[in-house]
């Protein structure tokens, strides 16, 4: 049998495979880059994580303020002075929550004011004793967070 040139173009013996090798490169292609875009993700959220752990240790440091009030008592009224926690005699020793987390701060004395209006306490008599709370808080992998708190107690 004598094949023509016109034979030989109408062929189409091999194109399903060309056709399904081609559509497999594509669907390896998409593959790939969804397998990519996972791991991402998944380091994502796993810095996330660790970022919400040392976020919540400085949330536990602005909760042991108002749990102490030594900090933002009598002791606490020069203004510019701080009082470290959990230990004013080391500022660097931490409160420790569990094996990942732990947290330390300082509560400084702002000056006073007349007490705010509404408050129910006499401008003449009582004083309104500012603070600023400074909480930071330690996650796992060196992890860390600050929170600050502005706050105030009436006073003489």
């Amino acid at each position: 049998m004598i094949t023509t040139l016109k034979d030989t173009l109408n062929n189409e013996n091999g194109l399903v495979i060309v056709f399904a090798l081609l559509m497999l490169a594509i669907v390896t292609v998409i593959g790939i880059a969804a397998t990519r875009t996972s791991e991402t993700e998944l380091r994502f959220a796993g810095k996330e994580k660790l970022h919400k752990l040392s976020f919540y240790a400085a949330e536990a440091a602005r909760g042991y303020v108002p749990e102490n009030p030594s900090l933002y008592g009598g002791d606490n009224i020069t203004v510019g002075g701080s009082i470290y926690f959990p230990n004013n005699a080391d500022p660097s020793e931490r409160y420790t929550l569990d094996s990942t987390q732990s947290f330390k701060g300082d509560v400084e004395y702002l000056g006073f004011s007349a007490p705010p209006r509404g408050s129910g306490y006499g401008a003449g008599k009582f004083k309104a004793h500012r603070y600023m709370s400074t909480g930071y808080g330690y996650g796992p992998s060196n992890d860390q967070s600050q929170i600050e708190a502005g706050f105030y107690r009436i006073g003489f």
